[in-house]
């Protein structure tokens, strides 16, 4: 017995100092960030010792971080109702039913994530301005949305695909139309695929930089990125690192409660489609 335990440490060892490693690799990052957001440092909010002045420039910096924030969260919400409701649909359609030309149509639409979505920004721009959506935050999650999409219904097809059809006929058999089956038997089957491109479409919008930099002129209507970009700048070139590090902290802090709320079933979502069959 002792023998066994001993050779399953053996093995394991290599997994938990590479586990270990990689943990220490992605997390110093974050936690040199924060320390930096206290630690005093020469131009910023905080000048010597340790405190929360950089956090308490960031509070107040031009229309103050809660209207940018309020920002974010409006973006990155829309972005991911947008996406969940067309993908869910577009999923639905490409797993469960037969049309012309369905695998050129789903084929086309993932080969729009082989176009850096940067060089559609320009084209994006005036189609926003000729529609009265550009400098507006409805119009910046709609843009979000669709750089997610492409991803979004590759997901939901292979997670209703997943799905077995027992399922679907029993229900069908019981009297439920189509719109009944995914309501009552293919929603709550896909619900880990749902939130894996939730979470997505959520990271993206919360995080992306070079979309409101385009898209928004006006500051009241800056997203948290922007804003916290902005702020670093000061007079003479120099850069505010204090207050950066603050502005990274919180940015960071939504997605890390998000993940760690969710990853299981950002795992299981991932994992749907290879179990299929």
């Amino acid at each position: 017995m002792k023998r066994n335990v001993l050779a399953l440490t053996f093995t394991r060892t290599p997994y938990y100092v590479l586990s270990g490693a990689a943990a220490i690799v992605f997390l110093f990052p974050l936690v040199w960030a924060a320390y930096a957001s206290v630690n005093g440092q020469a131009g910023s909010g905080q000048a010597e010792g340790f405190g929360l002045g950089n956090y308490d420039r960031l509070l107040h910096y031009e229309d103050g971080l809660a209207q940018y924030f309020f920002n974010s969260v409006f973006v990155s919400c829309a972005t991911v109702i947008v996406t969940l409701f067309v993908s869910l649909f577009g999923g639905y359609a490409f797993a469960k039913f037969d049309f012309p030309f369905k695998n050129v149509i789903f084929l086309v639409t993932l080969a729009i994530l082989m176009v850096p979505y940067a060089t559609m920004l320009i084209p994006l721009f005036v189609l926003l301005k000729t529609i009265g959506l550009q400098n507006n935050l409805v119009g910046l999650a709609l843009v979000m949305a669709m750089f997610q999409l492409p991803f979004a219904t590759f997901m939901m097809r292979i997670s209703f695909e997943a799905v077995p059809k027992e399922l679907e006929e029993a229900a069908q058999v019981d009297g439920a139309g189509t719109f009944g089956v995914l309501r009552k038997i293919l929603l709550p089957a896909v619900r880990p695929g749902i939130i894996t491109v939730a979470l997505f479409a959520f990271l993206a919008a919360w995080n992306d930089f070079i979309t409101p930099l385009i898209l928004i002129n006006d500051q009241s209507k800056a997203p948290l990125s922007l804003a916290i970009t902005n702020l670093r700048q000061q007079t003479m070139g120099v850069i505010d690192y204090g207050s950066l590090e603050a502005g990274v902290v919180v940015m960071a802090v939504p997605c890390l409660l998000l993940f760690f709320a969710l990853q299981g079933q950002y795992v299981r979502g991932f994992m749907s489609g290879a179990i299929k069959g």
